[in-house]
């Protein structure tokens, strides 16, 4: 335990990990490399793709980080376009939580809005939402 550690103390609470094949960084966080939340983008055509998300980034940054196609982001996660928009799967809903204003204003320039709708950039990735799957609309406002 004590080498253990020492080893926290060297590398700052940060320990290198042999070769990952999962193609995470090679050093990170214990925390950081045992809670990653997987989230599944669903294509308006049906496509899933399934990526890792760091708890703290929101659903739009991890997204953009891992070229989720359909969402544009145009505002970079300040709330001040609508290009981020997704549907967020019913089983979901309230887990995620309801847009305040401003996000519910910024839906009126989505396309396709729905009552499950909400700005990606709005959704704050935790631990609770591991599994979280949201939908993508044919195009972005």
């Amino acid at each position: 335990m004590l080498a253990l550690a020492w080893r926290l103390c060297q590398f700052g609470n940060r320990l290198p990990w042999a070769a990952p094949s999962d193609g995470a960084p090679a050093l990170m966080s214990i925390r950081e490399r045992v809670l990653m939340p997987k989230i599944t983008y669903v294509d308006h055509d049906g496509t899933q793709r399934v990526v890792e998300a760091k708890v703290g980034s929101t659903v739009m940054e991890t997204a953009i980080e891992h070229g989720v196609p359909g969402i544009v982001a145009e505002c970079g996660g300040a709330c001040a376009c609508a290009t981020c928009h997704v549907h967020v799967a019913a089983e979901w809903q309230e887990k995620v939580g309801v847009p305040e204003s401003m996000e519910e204003d910024m839906l009126d320039f989505a396309f396709d809005v729905r009552p499950t709708s909400r700005l990606s950039c709005q959704i704050r990735v935790t631990e609770a939402l591991d599994g979280l799957v949201v939908h993508t609309p044919e195009r972005q406002g």
